[in-house]
C-alpha cells in the first residue's frame, strides 16, 4: 500500500509499505477514505519536535472503513464508518476511565510514565504507524474508533479526528465561560475551531491573532474580532479593545512554530528579542533541513505565549493546546504569578469529546467541512504537505483521500 513516510527532518517520501495486520485481539485493519495534515506533522518534519523514528509513517488523523476485527474487538462490524481518535487508549486503566485518554497507563509501549500516545508520532510516543496511509492498524479499537451515522460526511468527520475536539478541550482548558471575553492566539484550524468552542461554550466576545489574511478574513467569518499581528501590535490592540482590562481567558492554538512578526508595531519588539529567540529554537529544533523556505522551524517558539500572558486580565486562564516539545523549557512564569493566572494546557482527550462532537454535527448544529479549504488526492501529498507548511493564502486545512 502506498503511506506518508518519515525518513528525517526535510525528508518525507510516498513509500510502497506493507498491508497492516491484526497483532492483538483488540485491533481493527481500517481502510482510510481520509487523512488530515496537521500542523503537528510539520513539526516532526521541520524538527521542532525531535526522537521521530526513520520508517514511521505519519498522520494522526483519519476517517475509514473497517476491514477487520480482532476477537476483542465487540463494538465494529467490517463495513462500519468511523473516525479515528488521534490519540490512543485503553479505556479500562484508570485514567482513561476518567476521561485522560491521552495518559493512558496502557497504550504507550514505553510505559505508563511516558504519556501521550498517539498515531505517527516520535519514540516518546509509540511509536505507532500513522493514518497517512490506504489502511492502519488501530489498536484498541474496541474502545477507539468511533461509528459514524450516514449523515456526517467524510468531510466533515475528518475535523472529529483532532481538530475540533482538541479546540473544544482548548476552550475547556481555558474555562470559558458565559459572557467572557476570549483571545485565540492563532486562526489556522484549531484556531478556527477554538473560535466556534469558544463562542459555543458562552463567550461574549472572541478575539483572533494570526499573521495570514486569509485566515483572519475565515475567522471574521465566525464572529471573532481579528487582528494582524503583522500590521498592529497585538497586545496593544487587545488593552484597547478591553478598556485596558486584558481579556478573560487565552487559548494559545499556536505552540512551538511561532513566527515573529514582519512588520509593523510589534515587528520591533521581537527583533530585540532575536537572540533569544534563536537560543530557542536552537533547543527545540537542534537538527533543523530547510529546503528554501520550505521546513522552516518557527523563529519565535516563545512569542505567544509571552502574547497570552502579556494579554490576559489578572486572574485570567490560558489554556494551551498549541504543541510545545519536551525539550522548551521558556515560558514568562514570573509575569504568569505575578497576574495570579491559571495556566492549563495538555494533549487532548479526543475519545471523551468526540460522541458528542459527532452528534453536534449528525443534528445539523455545526458543519466542520466550512474549514476545509484544499482536498488532494494520495499521489499529491507531498505537494500538499510543502503548500501546507509554507502557510500560503488559502490553505487552512488539507485533506487526502487515500
Amino acid at each position: 500500500m502506498k503511506a506518508v513516510v518519515w525518513h528525517g527532518v526535510g525528508d518525507i517520501r510516498l513509500d510502497d509499505v506493507p498491508d497492516p495486520t491484526i497483532q492483538d485481539p483488540t485491533d481493527a485493519i481500517v481502510e482510510i477514505t481520509a487523512t488530515g495534515i496537521c500542523g503537528t506533522d510539520l513539526h516532526f518534519v521541520r524538527g521542532t519536535m525531535s526522537g521521530m523514528v526513520e520508517g514511521t509513517i505519519l498522520g494522526h488523523e483519519a476517517v475509514g472503513i473497517v476491514r477487520e476485527t480482532g476477537p476483542g474487538v465487540r463494538n465494529l462490524r467490517e463495513g462500519d464508518r468511523v473516525v479515528i481518535p488521534s490519540t490512543v487508549g485503553c479505556g479500562t486503566c484508570s485514567y482513561c476511565r476518567a476521561g485522560y485518554y491521552a495518559q493512558c497507563d496502557k497504550a504507550n509501549p514505553n510505559g505508563p510514565s511516558a504519556g501521550t500516545c498517539f498515531f505517527g508520532g516520535p519514540q516518546s510516543t509509540g511509536p505507532v504507524d500513522g493514518l497517512q496511509a490506504q489502511y492502519a492498524r488501530i489498536p484498541f479499537a474496541h474502545v477507539g474508533p468511533v461509528w459514524l451515522p450516514e449523515q456526517v460526511t467524510d468531510d466533515q468527520a475528518i475535523l472529529l479526528s483532532d481538530i475540533y475536539p482538541t479546540a473544544w478541550f482548548g476552550a475547556r482548558l481555558a474555562e470559558v465561560g458565559q459572557g467572557d471575553t476570549v483571545l485565540v492566539l492563532g486562526a489556522g484550524p484549531v484556531g478556527q475551531f477554538a473560535i466556534t468552542s469558544a463562542f459555543q461554550q458562552g463567550a461574549g466576545r472572541v478575539l483572533v491573532v494570526d499573521g495570514v489574511g486569509s485566515r483572519l478574513a475565515q475567522a471574521r467569518g465566525r464572529g471573532a474580532e481579528a487582528v494582524d499581528f503583522n500590521a498592529e501590535d497585538p497586545v496593544a490592540v487587545v488593552q484597547e479593545l478591553t478598556g485596558g482590562i486584558g481579556v478573560d481567558r487565552v487559548i494559545d492554538a499556536v505552540g512551538v512554530d511561532a513566527q515573529r512578526p514582519r512588520s509593523g508595531p510589534a515587528a520591533g519588539a521581537a527583533e530585540q528579542q532575536a537572540d533569544a529567540f534563536d537560543q530557542e529554537r536552537a533547543q527545540v529544533a537542534p537538527e533543523q533541513n530547510p529546503q528554501g523556505d520550505t521546513w522552516v522551524a518557527g523563529d519565535a517558539p516563545s512569542q505567544a505565549a509571552q502574547w497570552a500572558v502579556q494579554a490576559v486580565a489578572k486572574a485570567g486562564t490560558i489554556g494551551i493546546i498549541g504543541v510545545y516539545p519536551p525539550d522548551m523549557t521558556s515560558y514568562p512564569i514570573g509575569a504568569a504569578m505575578n497576574k495570579n493566572l491559571t495556566v492549563k494546557m495538555g494533549n487532548c482527550n479526543h475519545r471523551r469529546y468526540i460522541p458528542r462532537l459527532v452528534d453536534l454535527v449528525r443534528t445539523g448544529a455545526i458543519d466542520p467541512s466550512t474549514v476545509l479549504t484544499q482536498v488532494e488526492d494520495m499521489p499529491s501529498v507531498l505537494d500538499a504537505y510543502e503548500t501546507f507548511d509554507r502557510r500560503e493564502s488559502g490553505w487552512t486545512k488539507a485533506v487526502v483521500a487515500p
